[in-house]
């Protein structure tokens, strides 16, 4: 599968589709939260590492954080919102520098766990949609 990565301009805010809930239904909790353990874990060796929490606790807290949106985001439990509320992502991760560059890390860190999934072609592809374009949100720092 081809792996698209949109061109972005810091501060807009393209429209985003949501996953196919699909995802949530073929992966389900524990599969959605493996995906975004092994992401972090693949950031944490990175080159954006210094975005992400430095001690392993620190780690499983953001993990656990990432894997609830993104749980509630595909259709899920809403773990998200009963545990921290509203979403406010680009408020959340406004306290860190988020570039062009940082976001192309990230991406192709998702890229990565997502080529070893065992999920239908149909349903990475929404995923990543959601992902690509969701992150332009986050972009804050030239």
């Amino acid at each position: 599968m081809n792996y698209t990565i949109t061109q972005a301009q810091i501060g807009t805010r393209p429209q985003v589709q949501i996953p196919d809930p699909r995802i949530y239904e073929y992966l389900g909790e524990e599969g959605m939260r493996k995906m975004v353990s092994d992401h972090y874990d693949i950031m944490s060796k990175s080159s954006i590492k210094g975005l992400f929490p430095p001690t392993r606790e620190g780690l499983e807290v953001a993990k656990t954080h990432s894997a609830n949106f993104l749980i509630q985001i595909s259709g899920g439990p809403k773990f998200y919102e009963v545990t921290r509320g509203n979403p406010m992502m680009v408020a959340r991760h406004n306290p860190f520098k988020i570039t062009q560059e940082a976001r192309k890390v990230w991406l192709e860190s998702y890229i990565k766990v997502l080529e070893k999934l065992d999920m239908s072609e149909e349903l990475k592809l929404s995923y990543w949609n959601y992902l690509d374009i969701f992150s332009i949100w986050m972009i804050n720092t030239d």
